[in-house]
């Protein structure tokens, strides 16, 4: 007997739902090891010919991919067929990433049998929650493809459609602090850089509280969670226009500056310690004389790294190296050498 996964499929045919998945247009660019894991989150569901595969009014929470068999789209009025999708087709992805509810049903015709993703009873936050940057490129994929279909639908694409801009939200804002998350940074700082020699200077700031495990410590993890936020907001209004505030993992937080080369940068950061170190703390802990110490590393584009990631991977375990060596620094790339 083969073993069976959490979702109820045979282990020995996960490679059938990558594949299935890869098939898909809204999948076809993504890496195996992505493909993998949205098959990890998915599950296969039949249908006889005829059976609903969901009616109108029902909630977009799933997409499906056609394995065989095919389904139909139905009027909710008459029921008249409003399209067909056959073996390798997907549906139901607007409805998914808008969490808005069907406007049609789907039957199947014959026997079908189809990939649901994500998996019974997971919503699409906690099916993609261990791989952020797989849901920004699920969004991205999906503006790309809506757009392709047909000259109308790039109005559904436009940056300042209410759908988009929720989609953005969902998928690269921080629940906790409401800043732009890790994926966020990862997606859009390629396209900040340019070309060595030819570009503008950036500077990458990361920054961690030196004390946050004495915070977490004595008057716990809530009251951390509120000195996050607090920090945050502060930072957010720091950096204002000029940059874009960043919560890149726990505790550390990020800050993107364009056009600020080696000592605009380092003034900008001693700048934000000082700031950020004056933080009245009082109202979540009670105690008048306990403040923030932070530590800050900084990567310049391009001295550090010609590409976002090798930038990222510069900056982003400086913060711990300052504390280490007794907290409140700014380090740069090569001082932790």
């Amino acid at each position: 007997m083969k073993k069976k996964s959490v979702t109820g499929e045979p282990k020995g045919e996960l490679p059938r739902a990558a594949e299935l998945l890869a098939s898909a247009s809204l999948f076809s660019s993504f890496e195996r090891n992505e493909l993998e894991y949205l098959a990890e989150k998915s599950e296969f569901v039949s249908r006889a010919d005829g059976e609903s595969v969901f009616e109108a009014g029902d909630p977009g929470d799933r997409l499906y991919l056609v394995a065989t068999g095919s389904v139909v789209i139905v009027s909710p009025e008459d029921d008249s067929t409003l399209a067909e999708f056959v073996s390798g087709d997907s549906f139901g992805e607007l409805e998914l990433l808008t969490h808005s509810n069907r406007n049609a049903g789907a039957r199947a015709q014959g026997k079908t049998l189809l990939l649901a993703f994500p998996a019974g009873g997971k919503s699409l936050k906690d099916a993609l929650s261990t791989r952020p940057e797989v849901a920004a490129r699920i969004l991205r994929s999906f503006l790309l493809m809506v757009a392709g279909r047909t000259r109308k639908s790039n109005a559904l694409v436009k940056e300042n459609s209410p759908w988009v801009r929720e989609l953005r939200r969902q998928v690269y804002g921080d629940k906790l602090t409401g800043l732009l998350n890790k994926a966020y940074l990862e997606e859009s700082l390629p396209k900040m850089l340019g070309s060595p020699g030819a570009a503008a200077p950036l500077a990458l700031l990361m920054m961690k509280p030196d004390n946050f495990k004495e915070i977490n410590d004595r008057f716990g993890h809530e009251i951390g969670d509120s000195a996050l936020v607090l920090m945050a907001a502060e930072l957010d209004r720091a950096v204002g226009k000029e940059g874009t505030a960043v919560r890149y993992n726990g505790n550390e937080l990020a800050a993107v500056y364009p056009g600020k080369d080696r000592a605009a940068a380092l003034e900008t950061a001693r700048a934000l310690q000082a700031r950020l170190g004056a933080l009245d703390l009082k109202p979540l802990t009670g105690e008048t004389d306990l403040r923030l110490k932070m530590s800050f590393g900084i990567a310049l584009y391009p001295e550090h790294g010609a590409d976002a990631e090798t930038l990222i991977n510069a900056s982003a375990g400086l913060p711990l190296t300052a504390r280490q060596r007794g907290g409140e620094l700014v380090l740069f790339p090569e001082d932790a050498q």
